[in-house]
């Protein structure tokens, strides 16, 4: 929880070309502290108070900062506060995945205020296309949105989505290798689509918006259809030689059969279906708030085989990476996902003995919608918060992480 000690630290700069990048970086602090001063926000970017005086005027002539009060107590003037307009701006993310289709609309304070999810089992690109197609006006409307305020839509979708064979998976399912994602978006709306992996996109949206505000490295763990990973570090997403890091999912474990199958054979919803199934249950069943006792004791024997599962990687992951934490997220119900992080921490605390240091592993704060948050921040992201390497060149666009349109 934010208090008004714990402020993030930025990093500001004075250089030649920065005033965009200055504006970002003050933007950005006072969206992750919540409410700021003029004085705070010098402390946290280590600008002068003459430059933090223009930036914030223009970011309140601008519509993106608005005044929340005044300090009171100290000495002279009392001080102003600031806070980011929640409603100076809104964003779409979608999440395409095997089993369902996930649309929300974000407010510029990270806030969902539209959301429309649907189970679908290997969704086609036109059916995709057809649902945001026919619900994304009405979303808006719903939620009361001028239009004219959405800067541009993401999309959170795995790789390899029409390439790894899972249980129910059509031959069909291939078309997503070829699909064009900003055509199947372009309408009715004509914004930028901008497309990310799901687990990164999960793992920006964290970093911007949840725990990564307060651990600065961080290995992000998405459990939806598949398993995905993120790795950030000092702040950065890190995609390494082929944009494909932190690919958890397709590490080798012990399938108990006297082999080895990949992780996320059974450390995923695909494979939680499995033994629910098995019991007679569906997916759906374990989706809601509360499920049936005979539902939750699948679903406690599935998490003490996906804690078995996870040792190993993990173990490696605090050897290798050294981070500051390990989240988990994904479409699993809060409460199992805390049961999952902390069944996960026992193990390793009496398994990976051999290990320097263990981070703790937490429930991500953006846990069940993470990839489509994530998607909708992506936006933002490229238009109005501070990013990687602004100072010194462009960054290669090829490949995943780029604008789409």
């Amino acid at each position: 929880m934010k208090t008004s000690k714990q402020k993030v630290r930025l990093s500001g700069t004075n250089l030649e070309r920065a005033a965009d990048h200055n504006q970002r970086v003050t933007l950005h602090a006072i969206r992750v502290n919540g409410e700021l001063t003029r004085v705070d926000l010098a402390n946290i970017t280590g600008l002068t108070p003459p430059a933090i005086a223009n930036i914030t005027r223009r970011l309140l002539g601008e519509g993106l900062i608005e005044e929340s009060g005044q300090l009171r107590g100290g000495r002279g003037q009392p001080a102003t506060k600031f806070v980011v307009a929640r409603d100076a701006c809104y964003s779409i993310g979608v999440n395409i995945d095997r089993d369902h289709i996930t649309i929300v609309i974000v407010n510029f304070a990270g806030e969902t205020v539209a959301r429309l999810s649907r189970e679908v089992p290997f969704a086609l690109p036109g059916e995709v296309r057809d649902m945001y197609r026919g619900s994304i006006e009405r979303m808006i409307a719903d939620a009361g949105i001028d239009a004219s305020r959405l800067v541009g839509i993401g999309v959170a979708i795995p790789d390899d989505l029409g390439r790894i064979d899972l249980p129910g998976r059509s031959p069909d399912y291939s078309q997503w290798d070829d699909a064009n994602l900003p055509a199947l978006f372009a309408e009715p709306l004509n914004l930028p689509v901008f497309t990310e992996n799901d687990a990164a996109a999960a793992a920006m949206g964290e970093m911007q918006l949840g725990l990564g505000q307060f651990h600065s490295s961080f290995f992000y763990i998405l459990v939806s259809s598949a398993l995905g990973g993120g790795l950030v570090i000092d702040g950065n997403y890190f995609r390494g030689a082929d944009g494909r890091s932190g690919e958890l999912g397709f590490l080798l474990a012990d399938d108990g059969k006297g082999g080895l199958e990949q992780i996320q054979q059974s450390v995923s919803l695909s494979g939680l279906a499995v033994p629910l199934e098995a019991a007679g249950f569906r997916l759906a069943e374990m989706m809601g708030e509360s499920a049936s006792a005979e539902v939750d004791a699948v679903v406690e024997r599935w998490m003490d085989l996906a804690a078995e599962r996870l040792t190993g990687a993990l173990a490696a992951v605090n050897c290798l990476i050294n981070p500051a934490a390990i989240l988990i997220g994904g479409r699993l119900p809060r409460r199992y996902v805390e049961a999952l992080a902390a069944r996960c921490q026992a193990r390793l605390q009496r398994c990976a003995t051999n290990a320097p240091t263990l981070a703790p592993i937490l429930r991500a704060a953006l846990s069940e919608d993470a990839p489509a948050v994530g998607g909708a921040i992506l936006p933002f992201s490229h238009f109005l918060l501070p990013r990687s390497g602004t100072l010194w060149k462009e960054p290669d666009t090829a490949g995943k992480g780029r604008r789409a349109a």
